[in-house]
């Protein structure tokens, strides 16, 4: 049990410190790009969220095989298979909650207007300046939200866990899968604490982000 919660924490630790690297420029670009085709690629961000895990999973596996067209390279340059290793969950993991980061990320940016960025423009600073010191600090509330969204849904995935990663002990079995096991097995008591630590997590975590968001918004008044 401690090692599928100890997994379970790192996916979801892992994929949001690399969503909050990849979503906050493909966010940035959404909110301000004046590209005709920048909804088609919001289009694709956004896929995830109305896909079927089962069938993005499967597509995944198809990717990362040892003959698909990521899988494929990767064992070529570095002898490695992707599919069932923590690192094909990771991959999973990112592309599943993308949207999760990057649309609280890309509203919050939207939200800011063009007053803030122009008063910045007229004090000379870059836009790279403008970006650190002003689009990224307003944007917080954005962020906070992506994060939590983020690691809830990782922590909570199960679909796309299992057709990527199977149900390997310490290797690719997270919390979801685990539950599935003890339901499976008529465990039911094992599978009533999971997942009432897993309900009691996810109302802590989304406590928190209403809390912290309430007084951003409360000290910038």
């Amino acid at each position: 049990m401690a090692e599928a919660v100890f997994l379970t924490l790192k996916l979801a630790g892992v994929t949001t410190l690399i969503l909050l690297v990849v979503a906050t420029p493909l966010a940035w670009w959404l909110a301000r790009s004046k590209a005709k085709w920048k909804e088609f690629v919001g289009a694709v961000v956004t896929l995830p969220l109305v896909l079927p895990p089962t069938v993005l999973g499967f597509y995944l596996l198809l990717a990362l095989s040892p003959d698909g067209p990521i899988g494929a390279p990767v064992q070529r340059l570095f002898g490695t298979t992707l599919p069932f290793t923590f690192t094909g969950l990771v991959i999973g993991s990112v592309i599943y909650s993308l949207p999760f980061m990057v649309q609280p990320v890309r509203n919050a940016f939207e939200a800011l207007g063009e007053r803030p960025l122009e008063v910045a423009a007229t004090l000379r600073a870059s836009p790279w300046d403008t970006f650190v010191s002003v689009a990224l600090p307003l944007a917080r509330p954005g962020f906070l939200s992506g994060t939590v969204l983020t690691f809830a849904h990782t922590v909570g995935e199960f679909g796309v866990i299992l057709m990527l990663g199977g149900n390997i002990p310490g290797e690719t079995k997270v919390l979801s899968v685990a539950i599935y096991d003890h339901v499976e097995s008529l465990e039911y008591a094992e599978a009533h604490i999971l997942s009432g630590g897993m309900v009691v997590g996810a109302f802590a975590l989304i406590w928190l982000m209403t809390v912290s968001q309430k007084r951003w918004e409360a000290r910038i008044r």
